[in-house]
Order: C-alpha cells, then structure tokens, then sequence
C-alpha cells in the first residue's frame, strides 16, 4: 500500500502559491504579462480571487499527491533516499508531461518561444521544490 504524508504535501502545494507569486510578480511579472497579452481584470473581486487561486491550490495539491505517489513507488524500486527519488521523479515527470505538453500546446497556439521557456521555467522550479519538500518527509 502506498503511504502518503499529508503535511508534506499541503506543504508542497503551498509553495506553489509562493513561488507564482514571485515567478509572475516581481521577477517575470511584467515580461509574462507582455509575452502573454494579459490585461489586467477591471473587475476582479475577492470572489474571483478566491476562486481563481482555490482552483490554483486544488490543483497543486493533485500535483503533490501525484509526485509524493510516484515517489513513494520509486523509492520501493530504486532504494535511493526518498528525497533523491522524489525529485528524480518529479524531473522524469516534468520532463515527459508538463514541458513536452506546454511545449507542444503553445507552439500550435502560436505562443513565443519566450513565453514558453518561461512558463516551462517556473513549473520546473515548482516541480523540484514541491519534490524537494516532499523528499524531506520520508515514508
């Protein structure tokens, strides 16, 4: 059976939240917004804040959940530390599905290259932190 730490992974996913934060604000906040045409929302509101980085949070505690899974069967197989195992992992994973995916999806919606790079960026050094802090937690 696999065994998941749950503290581990809200952890994970919270640092999502940081690392967008300061990815797409005071680092690459004004290039994304250039490269991707974003405009800013007249008529945003707490509700729509609320929502829109619930989704965001949801989505990165799946992600978590998937990296601490993979890890967990890994590091039965591999016998590494957990934390070599966990971050090997989640850049395999990375790799194959979220920068081959990105890649794939913006160069048929036209996207730069630029904003590809640095979307593909910031999910690679969300990824190795999330492995990172879940690697820390053994099973």
């Amino acid at each position: 059976m696999v065994e998941l730490h749950w503290l581990a992974i809200f952890l994970a996913a919270a640092s999502t939240m940081v690392i967008g934060s300061i990815w797409y604000g005071p680092l690459f906040g004004e290039k994304w917004q250039k490269l991707a045409k974003i405009k800013p929302d007249k008529n945003y509101t707490p509700k729509k804040a609320v929502i829109l980085y619930g989704g965001a949070f949801l989505a990165s505690f799946l992600t978590a959940m998937v990296i601490a899974y993979v890890a967990f069967v890994a590091n039965r197989f591999f016998h590494n530390s957990f934390l070599q195992d966990a971050v090997v992992v989640s850049v395999v994973l990375w790799l194959g599905f979220t920068a081959a995916r990105l890649y794939m999806h913006d160069s048929f919606e036209g996207r730069s290259r630029e904003l590809t790079l640095l979307n593909i960026g910031h999910e690679f050094v969300t990824i190795v932190v999330m492995a990172t802090i879940i690697g820390l937690f053994p099973q």
